[in-house]
């Protein structure tokens, strides 16, 4: 592991602390860490350099919307490639919420919020990606064969360096 020093004034040291304290952390390193780490994954994808990730997609519409139910899932199919799964919830007698698991290429999520939440009777509705790697096409469970999988992904790991 790498050691890094850092000054704050007293005013942000103290903020932090209580953050750090809040938050439930056992130092400031690993608050630190775990601040970096955001960061660093906010700045990869402003710079469009994450390629695949996952993602949940929710949003809040009116069920009474004409053909709302229809075009949502004609476009949750046309996109049934990175679709994993959808959960639906009513919320009263007029709104429901619904989430949609997705799985894929960053950019192919993008579009298909974009297009989601452009819907007429979308009222709200929020997308949350996590960068993910894409693991080999072939990977083996140690039971001595191997599988094909082109559609398997693992969190982003920062490790330190050996």
């Amino acid at each position: 592991m790498e050691r890094i020093t850092i000054s704050l004034d007293e005013n942000l040291a103290q903020e932090f602390d209580a953050l750090i304290a809040a938050r439930g952390y056992g130092n400031r390193s690993e608050a630190m860490r775990d601040i970096l780490r955001q960061y660093v994954e906010r700045s990869r994808f402003e710079q469009d350099k994450v390629v695949h990730c996952v993602a949940s997609l929710s949003y809040i519409y009116n069920h009474h919307e004409r053909e709302l139910a229809k075009r949502v899932t004609d476009l949750q199919h046309a996109h049934h490639e990175i679709t994993i799964s959808s959960m639906h919830a009513h919320l009263d007698h007029e709104h429901c919420i619904e989430t949609l698991l997705l799985r894929g290429k960053t950019n192919d999520m993008r579009a298909c919020a974009e297009k989601l939440l452009a819907e007429r009777g979308i009222r709200h509705g929020a997308l949350n990606l996590i960068p993910v790697q894409a693991l080999a096409e072939k990977h083996s469970h140690g039971h001595g064969h191997a599988h094909g999988n082109g559609h398997s992904y693992s969190p982003l790991h920062y490790r330190p360096k050996t």
